[in-house]
């Protein structure tokens, strides 16, 4: 008898050493945008209630700004690493990140579950992360298929739930595959949680 695991998922966890001087930089131009981008706030106050979002404005933030563009620098072998896991053949093609933006998450402030269309690997990179802040909330993609299936223990391994809740640290990224569904629940501190989202294409 056998049982064997099929068609994984991969989430892509780690950390930058000694963030505190890029993070500063980092959330000082986060404040910069928030205060220069009169669209950015418009459009954040109908789609990103209470907070401040770079993504309908500024979602290439990695060819403007030095501080963005070393963000992809840093990332890269990491990226690299990822491809490599996941077994992909680009054919000779590259992946490359097209989209990078910030979110500044108030009190309140909550993102649905959602994927992000025509990328392949998407991601997240924490700056500022006030104590009770929210985490970030990844579905199984299995979820439409479950139908009538038992729910699972509570004490089942956190890769067979239903969920998987993983709290935010500043420093901390994380990539995962842009068809993974995810979310972030309402932002509970008194005190803004600060990110950088981006997406790689297939190029």
């Amino acid at each position: 008898m056998s049982i064997d695991v099929l068609f994984p998922s991969y989430l892509y966890r780690s950390q930058f050493a000694n963030p505190r001087k890029f993070n500063r930089e980092l959330a000082r131009e986060i404040a910069a945008l928030r205060d220069m981008d009169d669209y950015g706030r418009q459009w954040s106050e109908t789609h990103y209630v209470g907070g401040y979002s770079s993504y309908s404005s500024m979602c290439n933030l990695h060819q403007t700004s030095p501080n963005f563009a070393e963000l992809e620098e840093r990332l890269a072998p990491h990226v690299q690493r990822f491809i490599k896991k996941l077994n992909w053949n680009l054919m000779g093609r590259r992946v490359q990140m097209t989209t990078c933006w910030v979110n500044l998450m108030a009190q309140g402030t909550y993102h649905t579950l959602h994927v992000h269309p025509s990328s392949v690997l998407s991601g997240v990179y924490y700056v500022d992360v006030p104590k009770g802040s929210s985490p970030l909330k990844i579905e199984d993609p299995r979820m439409s298929q479950l139908m009538a299936a038992p729910p699972r223990k509570r004490t089942a391994p956190a890769n067979q739930q239903n969920y998987l809740l993983i709290d935010a640290k500043p420093g901390q990224f994380l990539l995962f595959e842009s068809w993974m569904r995810h979310e972030v629940p309402p932002h509970r501190a008194k005190q803004p949680r600060l990110s950088v989202s981006f997406n790689y294409e297939w190029l």
